[in-house]
């Protein structure tokens, strides 16, 4: 099958911040300003590292009868929920990342704490 052979969904969550809201991600944003990484922030802020649910997702790919997904992520625990929800991951795939100087600690944060598939051999990482 190529890849034009393939369709497939877009699920847009309004989780600002991991979760935790526009303000306390205002707050955060201070927090990582001042040397905290952007789970470190989240934590002194008395919330969770990540605090995105993915129910609302595995509902909606049931109602459209998607109990099998190829899921466009670099991120381990959006897979591990929705397939704890009853939607299987036939294939996690990887996107790729604008690497930059000013996101290169967000995203290496990203990658080593909580393993996210991020490709960061770029210069600069």
């Amino acid at each position: 099958m190529c890849s034009s052979d393939l369709g497939g969904f877009l699920v847009y969550l309004r989780q600002v911040g991991r979760g935790i809201g526009l303000y306390a991600k205002l707050d955060a944003y201070a927090l990582q300003d001042s040397g905290l990484d952007t789970y470190e922030a989240n934590l002194a802020l008395g919330r969770g590292e990540d605090e995105r649910d993915y129910t609302a997702v595995a509902q909606m790919l049931g109602a459209l009868g998607a109990d099998r997904i190829r899921l466009l992520s670099n991120n381990p625990d959006k897979a591990a929920q929705l397939e704890r929800l009853g939607i299987t991951i036939e294939e996690r795939v990887p996107t790729g990342v604008h690497l930059s100087h000013a996101n290169a600690r967000y995203l290496v944060a990203k990658r080593d704490h909580t393993a996210h598939t991020l490709d960061l051999s770029a210069p600069g990482a």
